[in-house]
């Protein structure tokens, strides 16, 4: 189950690791021959895409309910990207890239509900963290594949970048075939008045921890009685996240849009500053994002655990603000010309081995803190702000940064992105929610509740 729920990521991490790595090897006239605007504007199309998906399979999930939405999402991934490499042109890519992002952004809701709906309370921080991790396995095999297709001068540049994208394709279909393990969210069935194939699926996991040799489960404490309707209205929905928790709202934008600028704004565009400024072959960019990469895997492997220890406000806080000040000292080093290529790759991977739990965490605090009636709507809603106001602008941005070719401009982009994980400490450390090791149900009561 967790391995058919976390490979989602992989898909995400591997999608933004081939626009990375493969940003500059498009400017290529053998290529498509982009300019370094058309290059970050392709980026843009994919995150706008990611918003839209994001929005409408979101909205679509709370309705229909997290299952269905799994072979919907990924089946338009699967044509969208296998269509990116048969591209003939900038607008011909865009859309496609655009609908590949629509597909991921689906995703993102369907996944991030049905995790914390499935895992339980005392672990659901560290599990989820380490879920959302496994982008950067993604990020990782990108690398490696394109690598590979680029460097090893075995297939034309013509036909290697084409080769690069058809990689996602593979991979999706493979996860057809896990997806068909995971089950329903038994929360989603009850608020349906599907009981019994609620019960099923509860009784059919307890029983296969039993025959594995695991102890028996404790029954458990407590109940909620709920009125059983077939959707909630998106009156219900403005109700929860602004009347009745406008806090929580606040404290879900902070977070979502600083993690969204910072991971876009820098990951995107990597590609670009090494061939920019540090003179390294498009070739060679794949190898530069390995470190990077580890750095972003390993942070949640090692932090995970103290989201639940010692707690998300202590932990998201720090995450957060330490991520800043990282970038920013990294920052100043990168404008004064005191980093060499290595040394820029060292300060990368350090920052985001501290900034992936923060990314991550974002998701898990607007999973939590909402209601389970619109639990994977709000999911997208906070990703399509945080991603549109953070993330759209962010790869165009910092393009037309590169491309004036000042340290100082890139240092001002860079400080942005620090100022907005800042923001986003400061604004958990006030208004953070302790949901470490409590049920979904008692850090927010269901609306359908009587």
């Amino acid at each position: 189950m967790v391995l058919a729920l976390g490979i989602t990521w992989l898909l995400d991490g591997l999608e933004v690791t081939l626009a990375g790595s493969l940003a500059s090897i498009l400017k290529s006239p053998e290529t498509l021959h982009f300019t370094d605007k058309q290059v970050g504007a392709t980026a843009s199309a994919y995150l706008v895409g990611a918003v839209t998906g994001a929005l409408f399979f979101g909205w679509l999930t709370d309705r229909l309910g997290r299952k269905k939405l799994f072979l919907i999402t990924l089946g338009l991934y699967l044509l969208a990207t296998a269509a990116t490499a048969f591209s003939w042109n900038f607008w011909s890519f865009m859309l496609f890239r655009a609908l590949t992002g629509a597909g991921i952004g689906g995703e993102y809701a369907a996944i991030n509900s049905a995790i914390d709906e499935l895992i339980p309370a005392r672990v659901r921080g560290n599990v989820d963290l380490v879920i959302n991790a496994t982008f950067w396995i993604g990020a990782a095999l990108g690398s490696l594949g394109t690598l590979y297709l680029l460097d090893s001068g075995t297939i034309p540049i013509a036909w290697s970048w084409r080769l690069a994208f058809g990689i996602g394709a593979v991979l999706g279909l493979v996860i057809l075939f896990l997806r068909r393990s995971v089950p329903e969210s038994p929360r989603w069935l009850m608020l349906r008045g599907r009981e019994e194939e609620a019960g099923q699926i509860v009784s059919s996991i307890e029983q296969s921890i039993e025959k594995r040799g695991g102890p028996r489960l404790p029954r458990p404490h407590g109940s909620i009685r709920i009125a059983v309707r077939n959707h909630t209205p998106l009156s219900d929905v403005w109700n929860a996240m602004v009347r009745a928790q406008p806090k929580r709202t606040l404290l879900g934008l902070a977070l979502m849009i600083g993690q969204a600028f910072f991971f876009n704004a820098i990951f995107f565009t990597y590609g670009l500053v090494l061939t920019q400024f540090y003179g390294i072959k498009p070739e060679r960019v794949p190898l530069y994002l390995l470190p990077l990469a580890a750095g972003n895997f390993f942070g949640p492997i090692c932090l995970g655990h103290l989201f639940d220890s010692l707690g998300r406000k202590t932990m998201i806080t720090a995450t957060y603000g330490i991520s800043g000040l990282l970038l920013l000292a990294s920052a100043f080093l990168f404008q004064q010309n005191m980093l060499s290529v290595r040394g820029q790759a060292v300060w990368i991977a350090v920052i985001f081995f501290v900034a992936s739990s923060a990314a991550s965490s974002a998701y898990l605090t607007v999973s939590e803190i909402f209601p389970l009636e619109i639990r994977a709507f709000a999911i997208s809603i906070f990703y399509s702000i945080g991603t549109f106001i953070g993330g759209v602008g962010a790869p165009t941005l910092f393009a037309a940064l590169i491309a004036s070719n000042s340290r100082t401009h890139m240092f001002w982009g860079y400080a942005l992105s620090a100022g907005l994980m800042i923001v986003g400490a400061i604004t958990e450390m006030v208004l953070g929610v302790k949901a470490e090791r409590q049920s979904l149900e008692s850090v927010s009561t269901p609306l359908q509740a009587r």
